[in-house]
This record gives C-alpha cells, sequence and structure tokens, in this order.
C-alpha cells in the first residue's frame, strides 16, 4: 500500500496520475479529483440548473471529471486539463439541457387539487368523515369543471389517463399547439382562487 502513495506522490503530471489510475490506482484518481475539484467549481458558477441548486451542478461537474479521468487517452494529444474541461462542461450542459426540457414538465409544473385535502390523508379517519370529505372534494372538483369548455374538459380527462398532447389531439382531432393551450388554461384556471 505504501508503494501506491509513493508513486502517487512521485507522478508530477496529470497524464501521469491519469496512467495509474487506468491501472487501479485510487489513490491517483483521488488526487486527480482534489487537484480538479476548483475547476469544477469555476465551470458550475456562471450556470443555473432548474429545480436544483449549485451543489447539483457540482456534481455533476464532479461526475463529468470522473469520466475524463476514466476515458482519457494519453495517445490522443491533448492535454488532461483540457480534455476534463471538456467532459465536465459538457455533462453540465447536458444536465441543464434535460431539466429544462418538456419531457418532465407534467411532473415539475403539476398543480394540485387541493394539497392538504383531507381525502388524500391516511383513511383513519372515521368513515362519516370520510364520506363528508369526500363529497366536499367532489363539490370542488364540479365547481372546477364549471369553470372549463368542452375542449378542456376532454383535454383534462385524457390528460388525467396519462396520454401526451400528441395523443391527446389525434383522439380530438386538433393541433399539438392547441391541446398544449387547452392545459395552460386549465392550469391558470385550476390555480386562480375561486
Amino acid at each position: 500500500m505504501r508503494n501506491v502513495s509513493i508513486a502517487v506522490e512521485t507522478a508530477s503530471t496529470d497524464e501521469e496520475l491519469c496512467r495509474l489510475t487506468m491501472q487501479g490506482d485510487s489513490a491517483a484518481g483521488e488526487s486527480l479529483v482534489r487537484r480538479y475539484n476548483r475547476l469544477v467549481r469555476c465551470c458550475c458558477r456562471p450556470l443555473f440548473l432548474m429545480g436544483g441548486d449549485q451543489e447539483d451542478l457540482i456534481q455533476e461537474g464532479m461526475l463529468g471529471l470522473t469520466l475524463a479521468i476514466r476515458s482519457y487517452d494519453v495517445d490522443r494529444g491533448s492535454s488532461f486539463r483540457t480534455y476534463a474541461e471538456r467532459c465536465i462542461r459538457t455533462r453540465l450542459y447536458t444536465a441543464i439541457r434535460d431539466a429544462s426540457s418538456t419531457t418532465h414538465a407534467p411532473l415539475n409544473e403539476a398543480v394540485p387539487l387541493e394539497p392538504d385535502d383531507p381525502v388524500w390523508l391516511s383513511y383513519q379517519d372515521d368513515p362519516e368523515t370520510l364520506v363528508v370529505d369526500r363529497e366536499a372534494f367532489q363539490e370542488r372538483l364540479r365547481q372546477y369543471q364549471q369553470q372549463l369548455t368542452l375542449l378542456e374538459e376532454q383535454v383534462l380527462a385524457l390528460y388525467l389517463q396519462g396520454l401526451s398532447y400528441q395523443e391527446i389531439a389525434q383522439r380530438l382531432d386538433r393541433s399539438v399547439k392547441s391541446v398544449d393551450n387547452a392545459v395552460q388554461r386549465i392550469r391558470r384556471k385550476l390555480q386562480s382562487p375561486r
């Protein structure tokens, strides 16, 4: 074990540390991570991750650094620093792009009908309270539905079944944009006070 530490201490360049890491020397990999921790933080500083914080970005950057350490090829001719920075930035931009994509928009923008509705709570209440609460919930739901147009009701029903905008548009013989507009109007109506 002492030989591994000596090898890491005598390795002066990043490329040598990468070579040692490829040979199974975990201390060399740790040394590279310590050396490039500041670079990861500098790459993260000007960026913003929707739904996350700076620590999430730093974690993504460290994953990019780890990938760089494991995949660096000395024979390619570029310095490790250049390669590592490219891997870190690519990982960060991918994380930002994925977080801001519309794939997860229904989950990110979901609006609960009533966040603290007793119906959604545990069934430990007595049956009478449960029935009364369920009826109150149904009444609120009817009030919301009265605010919706026929198209919005149809879109909401299909949307709650888990269909995509494309599938809803095909079923209702509408454009995807009109479905998206209907969903946005529904959200605004549900968010506005009654």
